[in-house]
């Protein structure tokens, strides 16, 4: 293995997590209020409940995909499936967390955009982390027919 595929591979996901592990400690302990967006819920409920739950429910099932998926070993599911048939069986299931998760996030962006209520009391950084939260899943969701 060369040395560039060592660091990208070997080293930087443990530099990567030591940033987002500290420095999620840090904000937290100056900047508690900061970690979330304004509420709009008492403006107008409309697309939230819906938008919420299908969003949640898709990114929490691709967290935990993603977390057994990346550490299972192979021993223990080779009992009962192909690598092949893993990877099917993360393709479907996960191409179907992230179509929810994306319907949810597309709600969610489309109401905080077009509600006038909504739109006056967002700040700019709630809009934004919508706007990559749609373009993260997009992406991720582009690379489903590559596999």
């Amino acid at each position: 293995m060369s040395h560039s595929q060592t660091f990208l591979f070997g080293i930087y996901p443990y530099i990567a997590l030591t940033v987002f592990l500290l420095g999620s400690l840090i904000r937290f302990d100056r900047e508690q209020y900061t970690w979330k967006s304004d509420s709009s819920q008492l403006l107008k409920r409309g697309q939230l409940r819906l938008g919420s739950n299908l969003f949640h429910v898709g990114v929490l099932f691709l967290f935990f995909g993603h977390f057994f998926g990346m550490l299972t070993p192979h021993f223990v599911y080779e009992p009962f499936m192909s690598a092949g048939a893993k990877q099917v069986l993360a393709m479907v299931s996960g191409g179907t967390a992230g179509a929810l998760a994306f319907a949810g996030i597309t709600l969610l962006l489309h109401r905080r955009l077009t509600e006038p209520r909504i739109r006056a009391t967002s700040k700019f950084s709630d809009i934004l982390v919508l706007w990559l939260l749609w373009l993260q899943l997009l992406l991720g969701l582009a690379t489903i027919p590559l596999s």
